[in-house]
């Protein structure tokens, strides 16, 4: 199948309210051709807006939306090269997959053999070539959606919009074809714009990683940056699980910060730009290790004793929530461990002293954010 070429999508102070509501407040993003970009972040944040405006479904109140140089944002949705995908997935109910798929090709008045010859393309790219005279009704949720792509893949655009769209599907169905989506995107080499709030969907599938919050981007890079090295108490928590804490700064030095933080003088990595003074800490639970209080810990590492509250059987991984800090100060720190004894690698039980220690590297010191801290649906006490 031939892709169309370029597809380098570039937002300048884009900007959308509605009324007094400001849904995207001035985002700017580069996203290069061939990329696969994620916009991640909690519902209402602004990312489907965002999208929105991208295919032309919403007017900008201000900014630009360049593809390959090119202002889009006058342009109506017809007649920009992007395409786009919805969770809802949107086919003609009395229509067969073929039809369904050439639909696009038929408003542009193509003829019979190049819509044959694309269409034909297109279900082989989705791997749908067999279910080409069903109906809508007599395929499974997977089936649908795959039809939905090679419905936006027939028209060749330069840019691949989707949103959410594997939100209807099952946890197991949806980890398949998010690989099966990956690949086909380096296979095609279209750059494609996704939106998701489902962070390991993000983590799994792209390239960048921009994360949304209150209208504005928070932080973009890859995801292994985002998640090891979270610019904001915002990103940190709403990136995997991750426990964050208030924390005073006061001396850094080369690479080094110290920082006072659950009652303990904790030692931190440091960037060029870490803050003095009143700031946050976070600490990814994995990169904690736990043992009885009376255990010896590595030279160099902190140090901080607590209480064993809860220990919670995940399966691949337990889940240990420690009470830790100053008396009537307590909080809240989730440790993980991987179950590679089996199912009783950690062995200590609830009111039981333990030790916590983490390598200064395994400690971020973070800048705050408009947006907070956001909510998670684990246990976890945040202390921001």
């Amino acid at each position: 199948m031939v892709t169309a070429p370029g597809g380098t999508l570039s937002l300048v102070s884009l900007t959308k309210s509605f009324g007094d509501v400001v849904a995207v407040d001035g985002i700017d993003l580069e996203l290069p051709a061939g990329e696969f970009c994620s916009l991640l972040g909690a519902s209402g944040c602004g990312k489907t807006t965002t999208l929105r405006m991208i295919a032309g479904f919403e007017r900008p109140t201000s900014g630009q939306i360049l593809l390959d140089g090119r202002d889009m944002a006058p342009d109506p949705p017809h007649v920009r090269p992007v395409n786009t995908v919805f969770q809802s997935y949107a086919l003609f109910p009395l229509m067969t997959v073929f039809d369904n798929v050439a639909f696009g090709l038929r408003y542009q008045k193509a003829d019979k053999d190049q819509i044959r010859r694309r269409v034909g393309e297109a279900l082989e790219l989705a791997r749908i070539t067999e279910l080409a005279k069903r109906r809508p009704a007599q395929l499974s949720g997977g089936q649908q959606q795959r039809v939905a792509l090679a419905r936006a893949l027939v028209l060749n655009p330069r840019v691949l919009l989707l949103d959410e769209p594997l939100g209807a599907l099952d946890a197991q169905l949806r980890k398949h074809l998010q690989l099966q989506l990956r690949q086909l995107q380096r296979e095609l080499g279209i750059t494609f714009v996704y939106v998701t709030h489902d962070q390991e969907e993000a983590l799994t599938m792209s390239d960048r990683i921009a994360v949304i919050a209150g209208g504005k981007v928070e932080q973009v890079g890859p995801p292994e940056e985002i998640y090891a090295r979270p610019a904001t108490a915002y990103v940190a928590g709403f990136l995997g699980s991750a426990n964050i804490f208030e924390a005073d700064v006061s001396d850094v030095s080369g690479s080094t910060a110290t920082c006072t933080s659950l009652g303990s003088t904790i030692m931190a990595e440091a960037g060029d730009d870490c803050p003095r003074g009143e700031a946050a800490i976070v600490i990814r639970p994995e990169r904690i290790a736990i043992d009885a209080e009376t255990a010896n810990s590595p030279g160099g590492h902190n140090r901080v004793t607590g209480t064993v509250r809860d220990v919670v059987y995940l399966g691949a991984s337990t889940q240990v929530r420690v009470e830790v800090g100053e008396r009537g100060r307590e909080q809240i720190l989730l440790v993980q461990i991987a179950n590679q004894a089996g199912p009783r690698s950690f062995t200590a039980s609830r009111g039981e002293r333990v030790a916590c220690w983490f390598s200064p590297a395994a400690v971020q010191v973070l800048r705050r954010s408009e947006a907070g801290v956001p909510e998670t649906e684990d246990e976890v006490e945040l202390a921001l």
